[in-house]
């Protein structure tokens, strides 16, 4: 691996964060991971939240 590729992966390593949203049915816990996705970057529409290989979907209220 080269010293460039190594730092890039660093630093992405170092701004991951993982964090939990617990709570009970219909609380909002979708509404408000699109927001947060939203607000990141990490999306760029509200409404629909995919799973990575796209087996399962979550719709939401917005």
């Amino acid at each position: 691996m080269s010293i460039e590729l190594q730092s890039e992966l660093e630093i992405a390593v170092d701004r991951r964060r993982n964090f939990a949203i617990i709570s009970h049915p219909d609380a909002g816990k979708t509404t408000l991971t699109e927001k947060l996705l939203l607000y990141g970057g990490a999306i760029h529409e509200a409404g629909a939240v995919k799973a990575r290989r796209a087996q399962r979907k979550a719709t939401s209220d917005w």
